[in-house]
């Protein structure tokens, strides 16, 4: 049970998928150290050119800020998706494939599948047109709302500190 904590570089690297499987595979197994989720903060703080403080990363290229008295989803560009407690997908960009030849651009014979029993979403960041997320789903299903993290309880219960920022509501 190693307590080892691991330099900005090399979680920077594993962010990046730079590192080999094996170290990988270490690291991900290895007991968490207490610097780890802040090590990883300030690396995507360092990435991003906007000022607002990252609370919580809740999916590649998003997160949680506190700005001024909120708390939204922003994405790494700097589009906000707004509250952080409503679905960020209601906010972006959504590209539906539900045609037979839309669904072969991905999956190409065999392998797609039935138009009328599913239909991939993929949702996208409006200001820099990233890839955020592919849903697939039947149609007319709503869009998922991933989860509505318990942001205090995550900062005090996990972190032992309390959540940065004005108190939640």
């Amino acid at each position: 049970m190693s307590n080892e904590t691991y330099p900005k570089e090399l979680i920077a690297d594993l962010i990046d998928g730079r590192l080999s499987w094996t170290d990988t595979k270490r690291i991900m197994s290895a007991f968490k150290d207490p610097a780890r989720f802040d090590t990883y903060v300030s690396i995507l703080q360092d990435r991003v050119e906007w000022d607002e403080q990252i609370l919580l990363p809740i999916g590649e290229h998003l997160q949680i800020v506190q700005k001024g008295a909120d708390r939204v989803v922003k994405c790494d560009c700097g589009h906000e998706f707004g509250p952080y407690t409503q679905n960020w997908k209601l906010y972006a960009s959504i590209s539906v494939r539900n045609t037979k030849e839309s669904i072969q651009d991905l999956y190409p014979g065999p392998k797609a599948c039935d138009p009328a029993l599913q239909e991939i979403r993929e949702i996208i960041c409006p200001g820099c047109m990233i890839l955020l997320e592919v849903e697939a789903v039947p149609p007319g299903h709503p869009l998922n709302f991933d989860f509505l993290p318990d942001l205090d309880g995550f900062y005090e219960g996990i972190l032992g500190r309390h959540l940065p920022g004005p108190t939640s509501a």
